[in-house]
C-alpha cells in the first residue's frame, strides 16, 4: 500500500480516538471534572476543560494533517502523562482492575509510539501539511 495512504489511515485511526473523547469531555465537564477530582488532580474543572480542548483541537489537527509533527509530539507526551496519571498503580488491590489498568497504561504508551512515528514521518501528501510543503506529487 502506498506510504501516503498508510499515513492518512494512521491519522484517521488516531483522530478517531481523540476527537470523540474531546467532545465527550467537553459535553460532560461535570463528569470529567469529577473523574479528575477522584484521581486527586488539583483544579479538576480546569484540567477537564484543558483536556477536552486539547483532545478535540489536536485530534482535528491530526485528522486533517495540520502541523502534524508538533501536534503528534504534544499528543505523545499527553498520552504518556495521561496513562501514568490515570492508570499507573490503579486497581485498589483487585487483580482484575489492576490488570485492566496496566493494560490501559500500555495502550496509552503504544499510542504515544504511534504519534512519535507520525511526528517523524509527517502527515503525508493527503494532508494540509502535504499541500503546504508541496509533497502532494509524492504519492508513493
Amino acid at each position: 500500500m502506498p506510504r501516503n495512504v498508510l499515513l492518512l489511515i494512521s491519522r484517521l485511526l488516531l483522530a478517531a480516538l481523540f476527537v470523540p473523547s474531546g467532545f465527550h469531555a467537553l459535553a460532560d465537564i461535570a463528569g470529567t471534572s469529577g473523574y479528575f477530582a477522584g484521581l486527586g488532580l488539583p483544579l479538576p474543572t480546569l484540567a477537564a476543560w484543558g483536556t477536552g480542548l486539547l483532545e478535540l483541537i489536536a485530534g482535528l489537527a491530526i485528522l486533517v494533517g495540520f502541523k502534524t509533527p508538533i501536534v503528534a509530539l504534544l499528543l505523545a507526551a499527553f498520552c504518556v502523562a495521561a496513562g501514568f496519571i490515570g492508570h499507573y498503580g490503579q486497581g485498589g488491590g483487585d487483580p482484575t482492575l489492576t490488570f485492566m489498568h496496566s493494560q490501559m497504561l500500555m495502550k496509552d504508551i503504544a499510542i504515544a509510539g504511534g504519534f512519535l512515528a507520525l511526528a517523524v514521518a509527517g502527515a503525508g501528501a493527503y494532508s494540509l501539511d502535504g499541500r503546504a510543503f508541496g509533497v502532494g506529487a509524492d504519492v508513493t
